[in-house]
């Protein structure tokens, strides 16, 4: 009797600690599960060689490596407000609302971030690659600039010189009778027989023989206009030109002179004879165009944008193909005040010396103006600005693959670097290359932000018919 007792108690406690441990073991598996992390869903797999390569379910490439699985991000309320949902395979491809593509793959959402401004954009490392963007940093730096221009020589106009006769008569003899030939201040021109000239002459006699006569008198006013006389009729002969050399034969050897000379007032070379021998000439004749040419102006047209830079005292450097390897130096004069219609440039006026008359006028010459150094600005490189209707701006590096639009001040251009005046710290970094499909990024972002934010309903206006009515209500 005992026996069977002593088996059945050994298989009830065998039982009952099967049935101990199992639950156990049951419980321990529970909490171990419960204390794991739930696992995140992949949205797809991509080649870790080739990211531009993916696949919805695991796959190995062609050296045997596994795809890297890519999860969706979880924690939204940190990334801040979904704009909207982009295709995993397609990023041009998006969407308003969560959905899926055709091979069943869930968009990715997209999120504002709240502290950066509107139209920023992120982008990831690889595509920030495959688009080649580059960048370069905003330096503060002093700018110059160098104008070049195609330059005609002209005469010096302060230097030209006129000649007319101060009187009528005929010309006797032309002693320089060639257009060209050089003369020299002083030179002896021609001779003109003038009645008015031969009239002085005798009343500039008279006047002596009267002086000699009346120098003795012992009263003091006869003396004194017989001088004013000689004085009057000498200062007659002067205004009409006639020479000092013959003024002084004329008061010495009181010899009436049929042909008076006339003389070059300045050096230079005749440019023009308006009269020959023989020819009656009035005080209207142009007898000689005589010009300086030890001083030469040139003319030059130089564009709108580039009048910001040049100012008078400017050094200019110019070349002429009939010198070869000849270098003149000269500054810039004058800047004129208007612009031509035609053509929509500014003309500038250049002086140079030619103390070898190498250069002749009419001539046409490179000319290179080197422009006065502006104040130092903050710049960057000119390809770096993208231009939009009214707006001017940049795109600003903020962080890894962080980029903002900002509105910029741009100032003058050179050597493809621009001054930038407004809105650009020295050291900021910017987008110099891919800064149009960034710019088109930011705008698709923008105008999504605008979409998405609720608009405040308008209360509807009365109509004119309702107001009329009410203003004629009456009790």
């Amino acid at each position: 009797m005992n026996r069977p007792l002593i088996v059945t108690a050994v298989l009830m406690l065998a039982l009952g600690g099967g049935v101990g441990y199992w639950v156990a073991s049951k419980s321990v598996k529970e909490q171990a599960r419960s204390a794991l992390p739930e696992q995140k869903k992949p949205l797809f797999y991509r080649s870790p060689m080739n990211p531009s390569v993916t696949s919805p379910v695991p796959a190995k490439d062609a050296m045997g490596m596994d795809y890297v699985p890519v999860f969706a991000e979880e924690n939204h309320t940190e990334q801040g407000k979904i704009l909207f949902y982009r295709n995993p395979m397609n990023p041009e491809v998006t969407s308003p609302t969560p959905t899926k593509d055709a091979m069943g793959m869930d968009y990715v959402p997209v999120y504002a971030e709240a502290d950066e401004p509107k139209g920023s954009v992120k982008i990831d490392a690889v595509t920030v690659q495959n688009i080649g963007v580059r960048t370069a940093i905003a330096k503060r730096s002093i700018l110059s600039h160098i104008v070049r221009a195609v330059g005609r020589v002209a005469y010096d106009e302060e230097r030209i010189v006129r000649l007319h006769p101060k009187t009528e008569g005929w010309i006797e003899t032309l002693r320089v009778d060639k257009t060209g030939q050089q003369v020299k201040k002083d030179q002896d021109l021609l001779s003109i027989y003038s009645p008015q000239l031969v009239a002085g002459q005798q009343e500039y006699i008279l006047a002596l023989n009267n002086l000699k006569v009346l120098e003795k008198s012992p009263i003091e006013d006869i003396r004194r206009g017989a001088e004013e006389l000689v004085s009057s009729s000498r200062e007659r002969l002067k205004l009409l030109d006639v020479p000092a050399h013959q003024l002084h034969d004329l008061t010495h050897d009181r010899n009436i002179k049929k042909s008076l000379h006339i003389h070059t007032p300045a050096d230079g070379i005749v440019i023009n004879i308006g009269a020959r021998e023989g020819q009656y000439v009035t005080p209207e004749t142009e007898l000689y165009m005589i010009a300086d040419l030890s001083k030469v102006w040139v003319y030059a047209d130089i564009y709108e944008y580039e009048l910001p830079w040049v100012k008078v005292g400017d050094p200019v450097e110019m070349q002429l193909a009939g010198v070869p390897g000849r270098i003149f130096n000269g500054h810039l004069a004058f800047i004129y005040p208007y612009a031509e219609a035609k053509t929509r440039t500014i003309k500038v006026r250049l002086v140079f010396d030619n103390a070898e008359f190498l250069l002749k006028p009419e001539l046409f010459a490179d000319v290179t103006i080197y422009a006065g150094k502006q104040a130092d600005a903050v710049v960057i490189p000119s390809e770096a600005v993208i231009r939009s209707g009214a707006k001017t701006q940049v795109f600003v590096v903020r962080g890894a693959g962080k980029f903002e639009p900002r509105e910029i001040t741009v100032g003058l251009l050179s050597n493809n670097e621009i001054a930038v005046l407004d809105g650009l710290k020295e050291g900021e970094e910017v987008v110099t290359s891919a800064q149009f499909l960034i710019d088109s990024e930011s705008k698709l972002r923008e105008a999504t932000a605008k979409m998405m934010e609720p608009s405040t309903p308008q209360q509807p206006e009365p109509s004119r018919l309702i107001m009329e009515q009410g203003a004629h209500r009456h009790d």
